[in-house]
């Protein structure tokens, strides 16, 4: 599991399994048509990058990326312009200079936007040690803050020495942030829920959760929720200075194995609230459901629902990115093997709808945005995410990362070899 969530599951060492048939009364869902922008190449080495997607208020995206043993850097697309700009380097920002494992070598946070000052928070983690290297090499990531108006980057202190940092989230109003760390052990990790007092740059440290790629939300109460070990889910009121421990139940029972809501080793589960802060969407990676929670709800359970599947008769699945948008919709940007290919499905789920739809496969319009091959004709390295479909259509071939919805109704979604961004506009979706 060295990669974990960044890790390649190329299509080619799957079964050519068509796993994207309809119900007999369902026509397949036609190629979704997008334009793709490659992210400047020396910010992703390896054509890698993870979920690190937002919008600012600017209505510019914000993009983490990852060079093993390098840096990261937060990019800067500019749809409007169709133009890329780095704006964060991760290691001057902290004013330390490392090579190897030492180095912060991701932002694999799950960016959000500072709703009063606009500001984008991420944070930095580990890459991957060599044979030599010990964990203890890594110091430790940093939550930032980005402000876009004035150009300036907010560093805040490593709040667990050697450990990573896998999400923040900010709650402004309130003057505090959310941290989730990771220690990227295997097959349990250590993962401190935090928070961070953003004028003191203080941390209280909540509890170890143990829980992989954790997505903190905060409620409409200003509650803030983690993920735990074995299924529970820790919830923080700022109000009263109390953690409660809640239990969950799917359609009033207990959760199955089969959900991966509960794996007593964990599971990469994606987390999104609503905009209204009263709604949490769960969607476990491989698990081709997805469940809703009332966080409105009293008692210590929280109740979720099945909202009913994702791609129908897959015969595998996996989501990496998933969010909620700024009108209210779930989207899923979701793989499955497909004629030796991990096709790329992008899937909508609206409050009301009686189950999440299948909007279709997403192809490339442009397949001439980047360079593949060097001047002397041969493959680039790290270039092989990107090629054609049994039927001919230019399309990604990997799984792919984050998904992010603008409030333009735009949809993007990260694609890797090369790292690269897609983008749907509304007029390229069914309604």
């Amino acid at each position: 599991m060295r990669r974990c969530f960044g890790v390649l599951l190329v299509g080619w060492i799957c079964l050519a399994i068509n796993g994207s048939r309809g119900l007999t009364d369902e026509p397949a869902p036609k190629w979704l048509r997008s334009t793709a922008y490659v992210i400047p190449k020396y910010t992703a080495t390896e054509g890698e990058g993870y979920f690190a997607i937002i919008e600012g208020l600017n209505r510019r995206l914000y993009i983490g990326t990852h060079a093993n043993g390098v840096n990261s850097w937060l990019v800067e697309f500019d749809p409007a312009a169709s133009k890329m700009n780095v704006v964060v380097d991760a290691q001057k920002a902290i004013t330390v200079q490392s090579s190897g494992f030492a180095t912060q070598a991701k932002i694999h946070s799950r960016n959000n936007t500072g709703a009063i000052t606009g500001k984008i928070y991420f944070a930095t983690k580990q890459g991957y040690p060599a044979a030599n290297e010990s964990r203890l090499a890594y110091p430790g990531g940093h939550p930032m803050a980005y402000d876009p108006a004035t150009g300036k980057t907010e560093v805040f202190p490593i709040p667990v020495p050697h450990q990573g940092i896998i999400s923040v989230t900010p709650d402004e109003a309130r003057g505090v942030a959310y941290i989730s760390t990771c220690s990227d052990e295997r097959p349990i990790e250590s993962t401190h829920f935090l928070v961070l007092d953003l004028k003191t740059h203080k941390y209280r440290d909540l509890m170890d959760c143990q829980h992989m790629y954790a997505f903190v939300v905060v409620d409409h109460l200003g509650r803030a929720y983690h993920p735990i070990l074995g299924g529970d889910i820790a919830r923080y009121d700022p109000a009263t200075g109390k953690l409660d421990r809640l239990k969950q139940t799917i359609d009033g029972q207990p959760t199955t194995k089969e959900s991966h809501l509960a794996d007593p080793e964990s599971h990469a589960i994606n987390w999104d609230i609503s905009p209204d802060g009263k709604t949490l969407y769960s969607l476990p990676m491989s698990t081709n459901q997805l469940y809703r929670y009332d966080l409105t709800a009293p008692g210590d359970t929280l109740a979720g629902k099945s909202l009913g599947t994702l791609i129908k008769d897959a015969q595998n699945f996996d989501c990496r990115g998933m969010c909620v948008g700024p009108s209210g919709a779930v989207w899923a940007s979701v793989t499955h093997a497909v004629n030796g290919i991990q096709q790329q499905h992008l899937v909508r789920y609206r409050p009301g709808d009686a189950a999440p739809r299948d909007l279709g496969p997403i192809a490339v319009r442009n397949p001439d945005f980047t360079e593949f091959k060097d001047a002397a004709g041969k493959d680039l390295p790290f270039h092989a995410g990107f090629g054609k479909a049994a039927d001919g259509t230019f399309t990604t071939k990997y799984v792919t990362m984050g998904v992010c919805e603008a409030r333009d109704g735009s949809v993007y979604t990260l694609v890797m070899h090369p790292y690269s961004v897609l983008k749907l506009t509304p007029n390229d979706l069914p309604k």
